[in-house]
């Protein structure tokens, strides 16, 4: 997740390594803090494996700081990431979110569908966080408990606005309606 971030954020443009961390704790740090000791050494990795590259320009003040940039190897990384995520990056909702965000830089409509595809199948799988002794996934309307009905109401809602907003994307990138105009603003035009 730390790492599709990072790569993704460098594809969006090349930062400063204080500028990254921002960008990153902003998009996933409410889930996970994002310390310095988790992330420059995530950048030494994929510095090592060839997917970013640092380069020391001049400062606004006097020191030197490094930039850095998604590489050639990096970019197909994170073209590879986005086509062919795993099952984690599928159902777990902040890894998907993480996923989402950059989906935009995979320039091909039909894998972008393929995935979203991928992410509506798992949502239409009957499911609940609680199950009856026979097994069978249990209703908000079902708990006297207003904080598990709670729970399940807001998950219910949230779960139909995906589920819309998944069908409807896929329905725009299948029939050639938004597609190339939603790269680069990562919004419709």
């Amino acid at each position: 997740m730390l790492e599709l971030a990072i790569l993704g954020f460098l594809r969006d443009r090349p930062l400063h390594g204080y500028d990254l961390r921002k960008r990153v704790a902003a998009l996933m740090g409410h889930v996970r803090p994002v310390a310095d000791g988790t992330l420059y050494p995530a950048i030494k990795r994929m510095a090592g494996a060839g997917w970013v590259t640092r380069k020391d320009e001049p400062g606004a003040a006097a020191a030197p700081r490094r930039t850095l940039y998604l590489s050639g190897p990096g970019r197909a990384e994170l073209e590879r990431r986005l086509r062919e995520p795993g099952e984690l990056d599928i159902s777990d909702e902040n890894r998907w979110f993480v996923l989402l965000a950059f989906l935009r830089h995979l320039d091909d409509p039909g894998a972008q569908a393929a995935v979203l595809r991928r992410r509506l199948a798992f949502l239409e799988e009957p499911t609940s966080f609680f199950y009856d002794d026979g097994d069978r996934p249990m209703a908000a309307e079902e708990f006297a408990d207003p904080f598990r009905r709670g729970l399940l109401t807001i998950a219910h809602a949230t779960s139909e606005a995906e589920l819309g907003w998944l069908r409807a994307t896929v329905e725009q990138l299948t029939s050639g309606v938004g597609g190339s105009s939603w790269r680069g603003s990562g919004a419709p035009s």
